[in-house]
């Protein structure tokens, strides 16, 4: 007998659309990003630098202590507010970028 995975709740639909607005903002820039969404797991955002394929970092969305959603580092370093796709984007432009 095969298990059934249970529709993804609410938070992992907003992880998920807050990712996806944040990709939108850094393909503009050039960045390459890529949803990853795992059954079971938190959504994340794989973000490459085109120019340096070896310059990657994986993005997460969620709630910190304070009650409000940012966008988060993979060692749970928090980037920017979620609200900040720009500064969050300026952000993750600048560590992956060529020479930092």
């Amino acid at each position: 007998m095969t298990a059934i995975q249970a529709p993804p709740g609410s938070t992992w639909r907003a992880n998920l659309a807050r990712l996806e607005g944040l990709a939108v903002v850094l393909a503009s820039r050039g960045l390459r990003a890529r949803l990853i969404t795992p059954p079971g797991q938190v959504p994340s955002l794989h973000v490459v630098n085109p120019a340096a394929t070896a310059l990657a970092e994986d993005v997460y969305a969620g709630r910190g202590q304070d009650g409000r959603w940012w966008f988060w580092w993979s060692w749970a370093e928090q980037i920017a507010a979620s609200e900040d796709l720009e500064g969050a984007a300026s952000t993750i432009e600048r560590v992956l970028a060529v020479g930092s």
